[in-house]
């Protein structure tokens, strides 16, 4: 099949709000030695892209310039020493970057094969949370079956994909929302407690579910004046993981009950990891998750669905009330 020599993406006319994002026409990705081409279908949304919109994130170098960090769609194209994956093979990716776009590259080792069963929209919603959820709770916070374990913004992206992953693999979900629609939300997808921070403090409504025992494991996206409640909620020999400071990154810290409990407070950043460490959590999703996403036990929560060159559009309502994934597709996607 003859490939296209230009492609639409949703590129970025310098730093703001959503206006900034803008379709224009591109040179199309040529896939490097070890890289497959990706005929994108669709694209999830996230956070981070709305940090790099607002010219809090820049890509990595060597990156493309415009957002997108996970893609879904067929392979289109191998690269030199391309072997795991064939043409038209149905695979979904996590990228450093240029992932609103109709054709991504992306090394072969940090592409993932589409289970039977699941919709490319589906998977779309899949590398990115799937990946930050999977290395900070399970990898960095060494949650295992028995523990308690916290996600702050339960109905997110991250969120949605926590309660599931930890549910499945054993642990008691806790979480906070900001809404009775999302306290039912969270408990259908699995999570055995839901606190609404906005009616109810969080640390007094565990303190008591846990008969004051405390959190083992929380994953935290907000920062600031979360991080002292962080550390009052959490059970002896608790982890605290930080992927994001919504509420700010400066934060004052009482060391005492981190010496006292034995707590660990520690954190990551994804995107900017080397192709060879997002390979390995791969390789451990494969093995230990996707079984779960072929026979239904967990499902990627699709919010809202844009065609691609509304991405404007899909960033403004990232700021709405919104419960699970939202995905852009491309004039390639067939539904």
């Amino acid at each position: 099949m003859q490939l296209p020599d230009t492609m639409t993406a949703v590129v970025l006319r310098g730093a703001g709000g959503p206006e900034v994002l803008v379709p224009e026409a591109r040179p199309r990705p040529r896939p490097a030695p070890g890289q497959i081409l990706i005929e994108v279908h669709a694209a999830g949304v996230n956070r981070p892209d709305v940090l790099q919109r607002m010219g809090a994130y820049p890509a990595p170098k060597g990156a493309p310039d415009w957002p997108g960090l996970e893609v879904a769609g067929r392979v289109a194209a191998l690269g030199e020493g391309g072997s795991r994956f064939a043409l038209g093979d149905r695979v979904m990716a996590l990228l450093p970057g240029g992932g609103y776009a109709d054709y991504a590259a992306v090394a072969e080792e940090n592409a993932l094969p589409v289970p039977e069963g699941l919709s490319l929209v589906e998977a779309a919603g899949v590398p990115e949370t799937f990946f930050t959820v999977w290395h900070n709770v399970f990898q960095r916070g060494g949650l295992v079956a028995g523990e308690r374990f916290l996600v702050h913004g339960g109905t997110s992206g991250i969120g949605t994909t926590a309660i599931q992953l930890a549910r499945s693999f054993g642990a008691e979900v806790y979480v906070t929302v900001g809404s009775p629609e999302k306290c039912a939300a969270s408990l259908k997808l699995g999570a055995h407690h839901a606190i609404n921070y906005r009616d109810e403090d969080f640390v007094e409504a565990i303190k008591a579910a846990t008969g004051g025992q405390g959190i083992d494991v929380t994953l935290d996206m907000v920062g600031g004046d979360y991080t002292a409640r962080n550390l009052a909620v959490a059970a002896e020999d608790g982890r605290i993981v930080q992927i994001a400071f919504l509420r700010g990154q400066a934060v004052e810290i009482d060391l005492q009950p981190i010496m006292m409990k034995r707590l660990t407070l520690t954190g990551s950043t994804l995107r900017a990891r080397s192709v060879a460490f997002k390979a390995s959590i791969a390789r451990a999703l494969e093995e230990k998750v996707w079984p779960l996403l072929a026979d239904g036990s967990i499902r990627p929560l699709i919010d809202t669905i844009y065609p691609l060159e509304n991405a404007a559009e899909a960033h403004r309502h990232m700021d709405d009330d919104h419960i699970g994934k939202i995905i852009l597709t491309t004039r390639y996607f067939a539904g």
